[in-house]
Order: structure tokens, then C-alpha cells, then sequence
């Protein structure tokens, strides 16, 4: 997609109420602005339907704080907004507000399994210029 010859930062994402105008056939050609890997979209489903909500998403948010300035957010989510993109890979859905998505765009949600703590979702930022020591918090440019 090219608008007078610029590149769109948001290739791949549409906004919910545009949604129901593009086919199942064009959301699969079209590469999303952030990414999940097959491993995290299989927690995250398995999560959701323990959780019993097997049709819902996963915000991924950006907010002030955090050591370095900013902090991922992430939460179970079963309804996104006119404002909020969407985004389907391997069966699971991401679900990012408009002011989050310049501070994420090109990064990929991963699922990271540790024996110690646990494991969780991480995010891989290609935007941040730091992160924190915890992984949880970014400065950008």
C-alpha cells in the first residue's frame, strides 16, 4: 500500500471498524505491523480457554513507568474498540490501542518458558534503545 509514494507504517493492522470490509483472504496476505510467534499464540489460546474466554484477545499496551520510561501492558481482552487494531496470527488475537502501536510497531510477542519463575510473555522491540533489566520497560528515540 502507497500513499503518494510513502510507505505506511501501519502495513498489515486495520482498525476494527474496517475490519468487516476486508475478507479472510486479504488478512491472511497482509504481514501485521506486530507479531506473534506460533509458541505465544499457543499459550495465549490455551490460557484463554482456561480463563473460559476462548473468543477473546490479548491487549498489549504501552504506558508511562517502568525504569527506563515506558512499560509493556498486557492484559486479557474480549472487546476492542473503533479505535483499537487488531491483529489475527495463528489462531490468536492481539489487540493494540492507537497510541501504544508507534511504540511497539515491528515488535514480536513472544512466550518464554522459565523453569524458576515461570515464564511469560515477553516482548522483542525492535524500537527500544534500552530496556530494563526485568524486560518490562523500554526508552525509545
Amino acid at each position: 500500500m502507497s500513499h503518494g509514494g510513502l510507505r505506511s507504517p501501519f502495513i498489515g493492522v486495520w482498525r476494527r471498524k474496517n475490519s468487516q470490509k476486508m475478507s479472510s483472504e486479504a488478512t491472511k496476505m497482509i504481514k501485521p505491523v506486530v507479531d506473534i510467534t506460533e509458541n505465544a499464540a499457543s499459550e495465549l489460546k490455551g490460557y484463554l480457554e482456561k480463563q473460559g474466554k476462548p473468543m477473546a484477545g490479548l491487549r498489549v499496551f504501552v504506558s508511562a513507568g517502568g525504569c527506563s520510561g515506558l512499560s509493556y501492558g498486557m492484559v486479557p481482552e474480549e472487546k476492542s474498540g473503533d479505535d483499537d487494531y487488531v491483529i489475527v496470527q495463528h489462531g490468536a488475537k492481539l489487540i493494540v490501542d492507537k497510541s501504544s502501536m508507534p511504540f511497539i510497531a515491528g515488535s514480536v510477542i513472544d512466550f518464554q518458558s522459565d523453569k524458576l519463575m515461570g515464564g511469560g510473555f515477553v516482548v522483542k522491540n525492535p524500537n527500544a534503545v534500552s530496556t530494563c533489566g526485568c524486560g518490562e520497560s523500554f526508552k525509545t528515540e
